[in-house]
């Protein structure tokens, strides 16, 4: 147990609604059976998230999203600026991944994801990123909002922040400036992070200690399975670790825990990185946090035994699977991601009633 322990306590008491888990019909999703499904909560932001949430509903219905807030470019930082609010992008994009495969679902996805194009302010600003930030100020409370959006757009699952106050990324750069190349440099901002020069060193978040959202850690604490990544590692998936209440229900959780590696290093922030070096990072950033399972493309891992290894050292076994699009592009394919997952819950998880 943890010395935060009683925090997580007065959270449960905050949302006990959370912590038994919303009903389906009160998230506006289809009911479903009791009992019948893994209850899923998946971290992360950005596309590597999206691509896990794809994938995800095509195998369970009791699917939570848990969204990094740290973005200050594009459409989201101009809202961040101007209003004060969560950048809402990422969270949009969770909401397109969660929309079904059928005319309604689709439409929606594409509506919401509609960027406009003009001389104007409204340039580059996405149609579900104002949605979202208008609903936050009609309703005043964001999973409120969310949850309404979601009912819209036929969601097959659920998105959280992973914080209610809009979050900074730093970074410790060495070699940021090229003609210093063994200085270490502070980088601010998660569009300047994701695609620095240099080497990464670590991460952490302003404030330092967020508040975590009560229902993002409900949902961890509730879960069967909790999965990290993909994603940008520094960026997208390592910020989880750094909100105190969430890093201690994730260590705390009777949940298992499974870590998708992404399909190629990215330029800037993890260019050159082997996928055990990807463990490596995120354990100096999260020592305590044991995990179940590592997934990854079977075509990224050219060195077997040290990814082994790396796992090892964080309580877990490997599971290497064809995920990635037969294109030859560094995406993941939504079919294939989704019977990795299904072959992991199956094998790796505990007797569960899903069975």
């Amino acid at each position: 147990m943890t010395e935060r322990t009683p925090r997580l306590s007065r959270l449960r008491r905050m949302v006990p609604e959370a912590r038994a888990g919303r009903s389906a019909e009160a998230r506006g999703a289809r009911p479903r059976r009791r009992g019948a499904q893994p209850k899923v909560v998946a971290l992360g932001g950005g596309m590597g998230l999206s691509a896990s949430l794809a994938a995800l509903r095509r195998i369970t219905g009791d699917l939570t999203a848990v969204v990094t807030v740290a973005d200050d470019g594009g459409s989201s930082g101009r809202l961040r600026d101007e209003l004060g609010v969560l950048p809402p992008g990422d969270l949009r994009k969770a909401l397109a991944a969660l929309c079904g495969d059928d005319d309604w679902g689709q439409t929606w996805a594409r509506v919401i994801q509609h960027r406009f194009q003009s001389q104007g302010e409204l340039h580059e600003h996405a149609v579900g990123n104002l949605l979202i930030v208008a609903l936050w100020e009609q309703l005043g409370d964001h999973v409120q909002a969310l949850d309404l959006v979601g009912k819209l757009l036929g969601a097959h699952g659920r998105v959280l922040p992973m914080s209610a106050v809009p979050l900074e990324l730093q970074a410790l750069v060495k070699g940021h400036d090229p003609e210093r190349p063994d200085d270490v440099d502070t980088v601010r901002g998660q569009a300047t992070v994701a695609l620095t020069p240099g080497e990464v060193q670590s991460v952490h978040l302003v404030p330092n200690d967020p508040p975590a959202v009560p229902e993002a850690v409900a949902a961890v604490l509730d879960a069967d399975w909790v999965v990290l990544g993909p994603g940008s590692w520094f960026s997208s998936v390592i910020p989880h670790l750094l909100v105190p209440e969430l890093l201690d229900a994730l260590t705390e959780t009777k949940a298992r825990r499974v870590l998708s590696l992404n399909l190629a290093p990215q330029p800037g922030e993890t260019e050159g990185f082997s996928p055990q070096r990807h463990l490596e990072v995120l354990g100096r950033h999260a020592p305590k946090l044991a995990l179940d399972v590592v997934l990854a493309d079977v075509a990224a891992v050219p060195d077997r035994d040290s990814l082994t290894e790396a796992a090892k050292r964080l309580g877990a076994a490997v599971e290497l699977a064809p995920v990635a699009r037969t294109d030859g592009s560094p995406r993941h394919d939504p079919e294939l991601l989704a019977a990795a997952y299904d072959r992991i819950f199956r094998m790796h998880g505990r007797i569960g009633p899903w069975r």
